[in-house]
């Protein structure tokens, strides 16, 4: 027979428990709700989803060489899995690819003036916007003009479609002018990269105005033409010049 010590704590035991019970049932149920709710915040749509993995990915590739950066960091920094990112991204150099071929996309998006303007125009306005497309996406402006796979093929057909939409308008139009081929397309191409490290180093440090940064580049122009101030002497690039400067920030 037992006692009544053992027989009183043996019934408040029974008690006790389902109590103890019933608040872990009640921890796990509300654990269960925020995990559900973290998890509904964090989940994104597709295309939202590898368009915020290529965000990171230019911040991370803007911030180190290519070859310090790990998919891992990217995975880390965007708050997903490393088996998310490889869904949308196999390797390193895919990634890559997509950033590159995004910030190309964006660019031609915004050089497409006008092809009954004069030449002088065209140029102006094809300058403006791709200035505008650093200022926009920095991180993407410096990423893809670090050099990495440069000699990469998905990255050779980038650039040659940007040169052949670009520079091909502008090489036409100068030869129905009566340029020599040969030589304006060399000209033209190397003004283009000239741009490109230009604005690269800007947006990197911007130690001179973005007027003057412009003024630069037509100036280039120029002079890789063989006609120096000639475009900068043009009243309507002066006048669109004066308009431009007057939306800067």
């Amino acid at each position: 027979m037992l006692c009544p010590r053992t027989t009183t704590k043996h019934r408040r035991n029974d008690k006790v428990a389902p109590v103890y019970q019933k608040k872990q049932a009640t921890a796990q149920q509300a654990e269960a709700v925020v995990d559900a709710l973290m998890k509904e915040r964090s989940r994104l749509e597709p295309q939202q989803r590898r368009e915020q993995l290529l965000d990171t990915g230019a911040a991370l590739f803007a911030e180190k060489p290519y070859e310090d950066v790990l998919l891992n960091d990217i995975a880390a920094r965007a708050g997903v899995s490393r088996a998310t990112l490889y869904h949308y991204f196999p390797s390193k150099r895919d990634l890559y690819v997509a950033i590159f071929k995004r910030a190309s996309n964006r660019f031609l998006a915004r050089v497409g003036p006008d092809p009954q303007l004069p030449l002088a125009e065209q140029l102006a306005a094809g300058l403006e916007a791709h200035i505008q497309s650093f200022v926009d996406h920095p991180y993407e402006a410096v990423t893809i003009n670090r050099g990495a796979l440069s000699d990469d093929p998905a990255i050779q057909a980038i650039i040659a479609e940007e040169l052949n939409v670009v520079g091909q308008r502008l090489i036409d139009k100068l030869v129905a002018e009566g340029r020599l081929r040969e030589v304006t397309e060399i000209a033209v191409e190397g003004w283009l990269a000239f741009v490109r490290a230009a604005c690269v180093k800007w947006i990197q440090s911007p130690n001179i105005s973005r007027a003057d940064l412009t003024e630069m580049c037509l100036r280039a122009f120029d002079c890789a033409l063989g006609h120096p101030n000639k475009l900068l002497a043009s009243p309507n690039v002066r006048n669109m010049r004066s308009r431009l400067f007057a939306l800067l920030p």
